[in-house]
C-alpha cells in the first residue's frame, strides 16, 4: 500500500535537544470597528423614511446553546448572523439593544452561576466585554426587561422572511415583552438590506478566508490519488483551514464526489456522507468553504482523480471555464444577475454544439430557446455570500413570485441588478444526471436536438463545477479565489510542478494598490521563508514591500 507522505503543514517533529516550542498560525487580526460600522449603517436606513417614535428601541437576540436532542452534550455553538453582524458577539444567550435617539448600544450578557468556573473557565466579567466588543453598555440579560421599560417606548424586533431558504427569522423576546409596543415588520428586511453591500472591512475579512480556502483546496488538489476515499479529500481540506488558519467551523456541509457522485448537486449529506473509494479516470468535483468569525468562502474546484484529463473531460472543463471567464468578463454594476445566467446557457449551448452533443444542424440560439442547456446547469449560476453561504438579500421580497419557472431559472438565488460591494459566487458547472439525461433520450420533441450516441458516451461521467467569491467593484469585479482554474494548471498542481497558489493563472484576482496583480519573485526572502514553514499562502509583493497583508505577521 502506498502511503501518504507527512503533511507539510503538520508541526515539524522536534529535533535532538530542540525546545519543544511552534510559533503557531498567523491568524487574521479582527477590527470590531466593523461592527460598530455596520449599527451606525442600519441605523442610518432605519430613520431614513422618518417617522420612528421617540424612544424607540431596536432590540436583537443572539443565538441561544443548544444541546444534542434530550442528552447534555452541549453543540459547538455558532453566533446568529444578523448578532453577529451587529455585535460580533462569539458567546451564546445574549441580547443587544440600540437606542435609535442616541445610538448608544448596550450588550446584555447571561449572569453566570460560580460553579461555571469549575467546567467552563473563568466567568468574564462586564468590563471584559466592554473592551472586547466596543459596545457602550455592558448589562445581564436579568436586567433587560427593566432597562427596556426605562428606555423603551417603542421596540423594534426582528422577524421576516429568508427569501432564499423560506425560512423566518425568530424575533427576540423575553419574559414580560408583551407589555411593550413590538414592531416586527421593519427591521430585519433593513438588516437584509445593509448585509448586501459589504464593507471594507468585510471584504478584507472575506479575503483572508477565501485566502486559506484557496490554499487548502491546492493542498487537497495535490495530495489526491485513486484509491482515497473521498472523505480523505474533505479531512486534508478541513485540516488545513483549521490548522492554518483558525477556521474551526465549515461553511457548509463538504460535497467532495468523485465519478457519478459529481453529478450530484448536494451531494454529501448524511445519506451520502463523501464515503466512496476514488476510481482511475474519475472526474472529482470539491465544493468546500470554511468560516471565520461567522465569514463564509464557499469554492468548488474539479480535477481528474489520476491528474490526467481524458479528452471528454477536459471538453467539459474548458465548456465551464469558458462560462466563468465570460461572466466575469462581463460582471459590473448595472447588469441584472440573470442575463449573466441567461449567457452562461449560451456558452454551454456553443459547447455542446463543439462536443457533438447536440445536433449541428441547429444553431445556439436555438438550442437556448428549446431550454437543452438547462438540463445540464439545472442550478442557479450563483448566490449571495457573507455571513451565510447563501447570504441573504438575493431575492428582495417584493421579487419572490417573479422567479422564472424553467428548469435552472427557478433554482436562482439572485434576481438583483449588481451593485459595488455586493459579493457574490460565480459557479457555473456541466453535469451528465441520469434522470435529466433520461428525458433528453426519450422526450421526441428534445431529442431531435441530441445526437444519442455522443450522449450516452458520456453517462457516468458525473460533472465539473468551477466556483469562485467575487467582489463587484466600480469598474467590474475583484475574484477573491485562486485556484487552479485552467487543465494545464491543474496538472501542474497534481504533478508537484506547482506548488502555491503564486504559480497560477489568475482570473480577476486580487489587485495591488495600483490596480495590478502583483506576482511573486520566486527567489524572495519573504516567500522563501513561508515556504520553509509550510505556508501554502500567497506572498505579492511591491517594489516597496509586502502587498495588500497576505503575509500576515
Amino acid at each position: 500500500m502506498t502511503h501518504l507522505a507527512a503533511t507539510p503543514f503538520a508541526c515539524p517533529p522536534r529535533e535532538s535537544g530542540e525546545e519543544n516550542t511552534f510559533e503557531g498560525a498567523r491568524l487574521f487580526q479582527l477590527n470590531y470597528a466593523m461592527h460598530a460600522e455596520a449599527r451606525q449603517k442600519l441605523l442610518k436606513r432605519f430613520t431614513a423614511g422618518g417617522a420612528v417614535p421617540a424612544g424607540s428601541v431596536l432590540l436583537f437576540q443572539g443565538g441561544a446553546t443548544e444541546t444534542r436532542h434530550e442528552t447534555d452534550h452541549e453543540k459547538l455553538f455558532r453566533q446568529e448572523s444578523s448578532f453577529n453582524y451587529l455585535f460580533g458577539v462569539k458567546e451564546p444567550d445574549c441580547y443587544g439593544c440600540i437606542e435609535v435617539d442616541n445610538g448608544r448600544t448596550t450588550l446584555f450578557v447571561p449572569r453566570l452561576p460560580k460553579e461555571y468556573e469549575i467546567w467552563m473557565g473563568k466567568i468574564k466579567s462586564t468590563d471584559w466585554f466592554l473592551k472586547e466588543y466596543g459596545v457602550d453598555e455592558v448589562l445581564y440579560v436579568d436586567e433587560l426587561k427593566a432597562t427596556m421599560t426605562a428606555r423603551a417606548k417603542q421596540l423594534y424586533t426582528s422577524r421576516g422572511v429568508n427569501t432564499d431558504s423560506g425560512n423566518y427569522a425568530t424575533p427576540a423576546t423575553f419574559d414580560g415583552i408583551e407589555a411593550f409596543p413590538n414592531d416586527t415588520t421593519k427591521l430585519y428586511y433593513d438588516i437584509v438590506e445593509c448585509r448586501v453591500i459589504k464593507s471594507a472591512e468585510e471584504l478584507r475579512l472575506l479575503r483572508y478566508i477565501n485566502d486559506i480556502a484557496s490554499d487548502a483546496h491546492l493542498e487537497v488538489m495535490k495530495r489526491c490519488r485513486p484509491g482515497m476515499q473521498e472523505f480523505q479529500l474533505e479531512s486534508i481540506f478541513k485540516h488545513y483551514c483549521y490548522y492554518e488558519g483558525g477556521c474551526r467551523m465549515d461553511a457548509y456541509t463538504a460535497i467532495c464526489g468523485g465519478g457519478i457522485n459529481s453529478a450530484t448537486l448536494h451531494y454529501g449529506h448524511a445519506g451520502a456522507p463523501n464515503d466512496r473509494q476514488l476510481q482511475t479516470g474519475d472526474m472529482c468535483l470539491l465544493d468546500m468553504g470554511t468560516e471565520y468569525h461567522c465569514y463564509v468562502s464557499d469554492i468548488t474546484c474539479s480535477f481528474p482523480a489520476n491528474g490526467t484529463f481524458t479528452d471528454d473531460q477536459a471538453a467539459v472543463f474548458n465548456c465551464v471555464l469558458d462560462c466563468q471567464e465570460q461572466v466575469m468578463e462581463a460582471m459590473r454594476p448595472g447588469v441584472p444577475w440573470i442575463d449573466m445566467h441567461a449567457l452562461t446557457y449560451k456558452v454551454i449551448a456553443k459547447h455542446l454544439l463543439s462536443i457533438g452533443i447536440c445536433r449541428a444542424e441547429y444553431d445556439v440560439e436555438t438550442l437556448v430557446a428549446a431550454g437543452l442547456p438547462n438540463f445540464f446547469m439545472p442550478h442557479g449560476l450563483g448566490h449571495y455570500m457573507g455571513l451565510d453561504t447563501h447570504d441573504v438579500g438575493g431575492i428582495p421580497k417584493d421579487q419572490v413570485d417573479s422567479r422564472p419557472k424553467e428548469l435552472g431559472y427557478k433554482s436562482l438565488r439572485c434576481l438583483r441588478v449588481l451593485e459595488a460591494g455586493m459579493v457574490i459566487t460565480v459557479e457555473p458547472g456541466m453535469y451528465f444526471i441520469d434522470m435529466l439525461m433520461d428525458r433528453l433520450v426519450t422526450e421526441a420533441d428534445l431529442t431531435k436536438y441530441v445526437n444519442v450516441e455522443v450522449l450516452e458516451r458520456f453517462r457516468n461521467f458525473g460533472g465539473i463545477r468551477l466556483e469562485d467569491d467575487v467582489i463587484i467593484t466600480d469598474e467590474g469585479i475583484e475574484n477573491m479565489t485562486n485556484c487552479p482554474r485552467t487543465v494545464s494548471d491543474v496538472k501542474a498542481v497534481m504533478n508537484g510542478t506547482i506548488k502555491h497558489r503564486s504559480q497560477l493563472q489568475k482570473m480577476f484576482y486580487r489587485v495591488g494598490d495600483e490596480g495590478v496583480v502583483v506576482e511573486i519573485e520566486e527567489d524572495d526572502a519573504d516567500f522563501q521563508e513561508g515556504l520553509r514553514e509550510g505556508r501554502a499562502y500567497e506572498v505579492m509583493l511591491a517594489e516597496e514591500g509586502i502587498v495588500d497583508g497576505v503575509l500576515l505577521e
